[in-house]
C-alpha cells in the first residue's frame, strides 16, 4: 500500500499506529484553530496584532526544531553542514506567506461567505499540481474522491452551523443581524484563482524539496521556518501603526499560538511521509472538528448542511483510500 493509497510503505504495526495518530491530532488541532481564535476576540474583534501572532507561531516552530535537534531526536547529519540545502526553502516560506497575506486583501473584494466557498477551489489546484509537477495520477474514483472534497467544504462554508434565534451577535457572526451581501469583483476573482494557485504550489512545492533531500526532518523545519521568521519580522515591521508586540495576547492567544505552532510541525510530517493530498484530507476533515467545538465552545447550532458535508467527507475517505 502506497503512501497515497492511504497507508505507509512497510510500516509495522506500531509505527502506523503512530502515524494514524499523528493524522487524527493534525486534524483536531487544525479543526481547533478557528474556535480558539474566536475565544480571543474582545468586543468583537481580534485585541492583537495578527502579524505577532504568525511571528510568534514561526519563533515557536523554528525553536521546537532548534530543540529536536539539540537533544538528539533527530540526528544531525555528519560531514559539512548542507547549507546550500537551505536555499530552496526560501521560496517556500515565500510562498506561504504570499498566501497568507492574500487571505488578507481578498476580503477587500469578496464578503467572507464567498470566500469561503469559493476557497475550497485548492483543493483542484493542488490535485492538478501534485499530477503535474510530482507525476502522480489519479484514478477516477479518487478524482471524484476529490471533486466530494471540494463539495463538502463549499456546503460547510455555505451555511454548516448558525446563531441561535435569541442569541447576541458573537465572535463569529461580526456582522450581527445584517449580514453582508454576496458579492465579488472582477479582480477579486482573479486573486482568488491566484490564491488557489499558490496555496497548491506552497504545498506541492514544500513536498518535493522534502522529500528529495536526505536530510532529516527538524534540520528541513529548521531551514524552513528560519526563512519564515525573517520574512514575518519583516512583515511586522511594515505592518505600520498598532498594538504592541504582545499587547492584548491572553491565555487563549498562547494557546493559539502554540495549537498553530504544533500543527505546522506536524504538517510538515505529512508532506514528508505522506502527501499534499493527505494534507487536503486533513484540512477537510478538521471542518468537522471545527463545528463540533463551535457548537461547544461558542454554542453556535449545527445544519442539516453539516451532516451532509461530514458525510460527503466520509465518503470521499472511503472512495480515495478505500479498495477499490
Amino acid at each position: 500500500m502506497s503512501v497515497e493509497d492511504g497507508g505507509m510503505p512497510g510500516l509495522a504495526r506500531p509505527r502506523q499506529a503512530r502515524w494514524t495518530l499523528m493524522l487524527f491530532l493534525s486534524t483536531a488541532m487544525y479543526g481547533a484553530h478557528a474556535p480558539f481564535l474566536a475565544l480571543c476576540h474582545v468586543d468583537g474583534r481580534v485585541p492583537f496584532r495578527p502579524s505577532s501572532a504568525v511571528l510568534l507561531t514561526e519563533l515557536t516552530k523554528l525553536l521546537l526544531c532548534a530543540f529536536c535537534l539539540l537533544v538528539g531526536w533527530q540526528t544531525w547529519p555528519q560531514g559539512t553542514p548542507p547549507w546550500r540545502q537551505a536555499a530552496p526553502f526560501a521560496l517556500s516560506a515565500l510562498l506561504y506567506g504570499a498566501n497568507n497575506n492574500l487571505v488578507i486583501y481578498l476580503q477587500r473584494y469578496m464578503d467572507p461567505s464567498t470566500y469561503q466557498v469559493l476557497s475550497n477551489l485548492k483543493i483542484g489546484s493542488t490535485a492538478l499540481l501534485y499530477c503535474l509537477c510530482l507525476g502522480h495520477r489519479l484514478s477516477a474514483r479518487q478524482g471524484l474522491a476529490l471533486l466530494l472534497l471540494m463539495a463538502a467544504g463549499a456546503f460547510y462554508a455555505s451555511g454548516g452551523f448558525q446563531k441561535p434565534v435569541n442569541d447576541l451577535p458573537g465572535p463569529l457572526s461580526a456582522a450581527g443581524t445584517h449580514p453582508m451581501p454576496l458579492h465579488i469583483t472582477p479582480l477579486g476573482l482573479l486573486l482568488l484563482i491566484l490564491y488557489c494557485f499558490i496555496s497548491g504550489l506552497s504545498s506541492v512545492y514544500t513536498e518535493l524539496i522534502m522529500k528529495r533531500q536526505r536530510l532529516p526532518l527538524a534540520l528541513q523545519n529548521l531551514f524552513l521556518y528560519t526563512f519564515g521568521v525573517i520574512l514575518n519580522l519583516g512583515l511586522y515591521a511594515g505592518s505600520g501603526p498598532g498594538p504592541g508586540f504582545l499587547e492584548g495576547f491572553s491565555g487563549w492567544a498562547v494557546l493559539v499560538v502554540l495549537n498553530q505552532a504544533v500543527n505546522g510541525l506536524l504538517m510538515s510530517a505529512v508532506m514528508k511521509h505522506g502527501s499534499s493530498i493527505t494534507r487536503l484530507f486533513i484540512v477537510s476533515s478538521s471542518l468537522v472538528v471545527n463545528a463540533v467545538l463551535s457548537a461547544v465552545l461558542l454554542q453556535l447550532q449545527l445544519t442539516a448542511v453539516f451532516f451532509l458535508a461530514t458525510l460527503l467527507i466520509g465518503l470521499a475517505v472511503c472512495l480515495y483510500y478505500g479498495s477499490p
